[in-house]
């Protein structure tokens, strides 16, 4: 089984970047653990500032791997472009946030993503990452 990871704009400071919220972990460490944990599933990573290159990464595996977990972080409010992205390409994608988006400002409360989605994790710190293997593995 192969599934791809991929995050949006500034979750590389993650262990950095408003630890209150997000953590004290940074992302390598903890997908060097996921690695570790799913040893039977081939995981890939992918992590970009730059929307373009988020969209074109979705094309480019959304056609080889069994399913997608995406963390859009901002895009998720404001980019069409991943959403029909998502609506193109063959396999689920399941988005996750870290930070629980409806306890926070009002503007985060809406996902373009979430409806091409087969599920929506939010809140529960970097564990959604793995519900989300979880919910692939066992379908």
């Amino acid at each position: 089984m192969q599934i791809a990871i991929i995050n949006g704009p500034n979750l590389n400071l993650l262990g950095k970047r408003e630890t209150d919220i997000y953590g004290h972990e940074d992302f390598d460490t903890f997908f060097a653990q996921l690695k570790s944990k799913y040893d039977q599933v081939d995981l890939s990573y992918y992590q970009s500032n730059a929307e373009g290159e988020i969209v074109s990464k979705i094309q480019e595996l959304g056609f080889e791997v069994d399913g997608i977990i995406i963390n859009p972080a901002a895009y998720s409010h404001t980019s069409i472009a991943i959403r029909d992205a998502i609506s193109s390409i063959k396999a689920p994608v399941m988005e996750v946030h870290i930070s629980n988006v409806y306890a926070r400002e009002a503007f985060r409360n809406h996902s373009h993503v979430s409806a091409v989605a087969v599920g929506v994790i939010s809140g529960l710190g970097l564990k959604g990452y793995t519900l989300a293997l979880d919910y692939f593995c066992h379908q």
